[in-house]
């Protein structure tokens, strides 16, 4: 059966998402492009996608319904779609991701910033992309460690969003990610593949993620301590 269990996940995993994808695709081609819709169709996807694949989440704390700056730590290729099950938002994502089969399509369908991060002008681009998307009503989701770690608090946070947020005075909510089983990181070399085919054989994967205060202000070195430190807290008590 633990041999079975993985198949049967990458299936449901594939299937359940070429579905959506294609509903999003034939909604916007009979009813016209509507991001908050599309946005309603995946956080759907999200929950049951977590569920069908045997992840369990513990919530807590207020979730933001408001646009915002939703900054956490990276720990694994789902971090995304533990938040986007519960917000509407564009999240930032290398831009790789675009050519993922399937993911890449939906992505774009349903709201995401990709982000080129050696490329000086991809990022100047990502932080004015960043702008612009919250002053239009919508949050984004950032991980501003920049990549996925297995350390015991957080690794150096990225400073250009902060700086962003102090300038424009955009609220930021800090999202503190836990797993229970330090095996559900994602780090080093490790394909997608190998890690996923590896934890889909577990029977549960447990994962906490906690909404902390909001935090706003004009000093961008006040919001990035503040917010770390939240997130290290929480991982700490986790």
């Amino acid at each position: 059966m633990e041999n079975l269990r993985p198949i049967g996940r990458f299936l449901f995993f594939s299937v359940y998402t070429t579905a959506i994808v294609a509903e999003i695709w034939l909604r916007n081609a009979v009813q016209g492009v509507n991001m908050r819709r599309s946005m309603r169709v995946r956080r759907r996807w999200a929950i049951r996608l977590l569920h069908g694949v045997g992840i369990r989440v513990k919530q807590t704390g207020e979730i933001p319904d408001f646009p915002c700056l939703i900054v956490s730590n990276h720990r694994s290729y789902i971090d995304p779609i533990l938040l986007l099950q519960h917000v509407d938002a564009y999240p930032v994502a290398k831009a790789e991701l675009a050519n993922w089969p399937i993911i890449g399509k939906g992505a774009k369908l349903a709201g995401i910033l990709y982000l080129k991060r050696e490329n000086v002008k991809s990022r100047a681009g990502t932080l004015q992309g960043i702008s612009d998307i919250i002053a239009s009503g919508y949050a984004v989701i950032l991980f501003p460690e920049g990549t996925t770690s297995g350390v015991e608090g957080t690794l150096p946070f990225k400073r250009g969003v902060f700086q962003l947020a102090a300038k424009a005075r955009f609220p930021i909510v800090p999202v503190a990610i836990a797993f229970q089983d330090q095996d559900d990181y994602w780090v080093g070399d490790e394909t997608f593949l190998s890690h996923a085919g590896r934890r889909f054989r577990q029977k549960q994967i447990n994962v906490s993620v906690h909404y902390g205060p909001i935090q706003s202000g004009d000093d961008p070195e006040m919001l990035l301590n503040n917010s770390r430190q939240w997130i290290e807290a929480q991982l700490q008590l986790s």
